[in-house]
């Protein structure tokens, strides 16, 4: 999602270089910064605008790191799907929908502005607060976790492609959970075909996503993007946990107790209704 190096917006009475660009808002946030939409925001100190923000990353003429949030969401959203096709696409934001400078970067960024010093932290005296950093992804822990729920996302068909149809046990009482109708939170996990077996923390995910379906949590813990087909992809976060599915198939589960672990859960008689309750309450893109 990068821009080309010439872009440039007038941000904090400087040019800035733009490198690239992200949306925050509560279908669409870097999730490396938050399990919902709330939590992100307040990593930048913002407000959880209804509306979301925009992330312009870039470089002022001295090297230093910036990252300008405006509240046009539009004009990011059409830059970074123009970079995505790869179209140029000057990203040049009126200095009216400018909410904030705030120095540093909250994410990593690879490229660099040419023709400046490298990408440094401005000096003390020029930012009003400390600078952005990008959460440590080095060992396990939430952010990675998240961050390896959003690579299942995004390579869905690889993920998927390593689980045979004989991967899961048959349910041993769909039947059962079929005429009872109304099951425990725990019967409901094992009837799901969590693998490995009976696993304690699967179970808990599964307990506290159906939870989310009585008790919506803070915005932006469940979201659904497109999916081929009719078939919707579902994204759930929670404490310590990630949960990454497609309406019409399984789902994958990441732990922070279970590091660098994927989770596959099958369909069994009860995921196929939580997934379909949970794309109805999921935020979606505009």
């Amino acid at each position: 999602m990068a821009g080309t190096d010439e872009e440039a917006v007038d941000a904090a009475d400087e040019a800035l270089y733009v490198l690239t660009a992200v949306l925050l808002t509560p279908a669409q946030f870097p999730s490396v910064l938050g399990d919902d939409y709330p939590e992100a925001c307040a990593a930048l100190e913002l407000a959880p605008r209804a509306d979301g923000y925009g992330l312009v990353l870039g470089q002022d003429g001295e090297g230093a790191r910036w990252t300008v949030v405006i509240d046009d969401v539009s004009l990011v959203a059409v830059a970074i799907a123009s970079w995505d096709c790869g179209m140029e696409y000057e990203l040049s934001p009126d200095e009216r929908t400018v909410v904030a400078a705030l120095p540093g970067w909250p994410l990593a960024v690879a490229v660099a502005a040419p023709n400046v010093p490298a990408p440094h932290d401005p000096a003390p005296d020029v930012a009003d607060r400390a600078a952005l950093t990008p959460p440590d992804t080095s060992s396990w822990g939430p952010a990675q976790r998240r961050l390896g729920a959003d690579e299942i996302a995004l390579q869905w068909a690889i993920w998927r492609e390593q689980i045979g149809a004989d991967y899961f046990p048959a349910p041993s009482s769909a039947a059962d959970a079929a005429q009872a109708g109304e099951e425990t939170a725990d019967k409901a996990a094992e009837d799901a075909g969590a693998a490995p077996k009976g696993h304690l923390g699967v179970r808990r995910v599964l307990a506290e996503a159906r939870a989310y379906v009585d008790a919506p949590p803070p915005l932006g813990r469940v979201r659904s993007s497109f999916a081929p087909g009719d078939a919707r992809t579902l994204r759930a976060d929670g404490p310590g946990w990630s949960l990454v599915a497609r309406t019409d198939d399984i789902a994958f589960v990441l732990l922070d107790e279970e590091p660098g672990e994927v989770l596959p859960v099958g369909r069994g008689a009860q995921l196929p209704g939580l997934l379909e309750a949970l794309d109805k309450m999921a935020v979606r893109p505009l």
